[in-house]
């Protein structure tokens, strides 16, 4: 345990140099253009689901950043039971991407997981260089979240197929930037090499 992570009282989080984030998985899609979000949203979450167990047995922390839908008194558990109700549109996606009790969350009020949330501190107390980014919408929170991410000299992964916008042409506008901008590595989810990123 490094001297920083001693000072959070014996609850110091893992210490990885790659970290797994998951942008607004757990979602509602409470929104006029949900169905066209969750065509390409439910492939996405099953390829993320698999890159999230390759993270689980590489030892990757996993972090969840949602959105709290305009709810400021959420909270995980929260957010998972209302995905999970019946005629919930989102609850395909909250059935193949439930957080585990060993995942870290955040909560953000706005579309990047940095803004006004603990994220940038949860990944500096987790030694994150590289940080894997999935989730929806590609051109929104995702990009957002990549931004930021750039900002703070991370290193940027977005697997292609394990995120989703309501059209393909918007996710693909998106990776190109991130590409182009970020420096991101765009690769399939099933190419994603945690161990190898913890090695760069």
């Amino acid at each position: 345990m490094s001297d920083t992570n001693a000072t959070l009282h014996g609850s110091a989080p893992d210490n990885h140099p790659v970290a797994l984030l998951l942008v607004d998985v757990i979602n509602p899609l409470d929104f006029p253009e949900a169905d066209r979000l969750l065509r390409f949203a439910v492939p996405a979450a099953e390829r993320l689901a698999e890159l999230k167990r390759k993270a689980r047995v590489a030892d990757v922390p996993v972090v969840y950043a949602n959105d709290n839908f305009g709810r400021w008194r959420s909270d995980l558990a929260a957010v998972v039971k209302r995905c999970h109700e019946p005629n919930c549109k989102g609850r395909p996606l909250a059935e193949r991407l439930r957080p585990e009790p060993e995942d870290y969350f955040v909560l953000k009020p706005k579309h990047s997981g940095f803004f006004s949330t603990t994220l940038d501190t949860l990944l500096r107390y987790l030694g994150t260089r590289v940080l894997v980014i999935g989730g929806f919408a590609t051109d929104i929170c995702v990009l957002f979240t990549a931004n930021d991410a750039y900002m703070r000299d991370l290193r940027i992964v977005v697997p292609a197929d394990g995120v989703a916008s309501n059209e393909a042409g918007d996710r693909d506008t998106a990776l190109a930037l991130m590409r182009r901008v970020l420096k991101a590595k765009t690769p399939n989810a099933a190419d994603v090499d945690l161990v190898a990123l913890a090695q760069e």
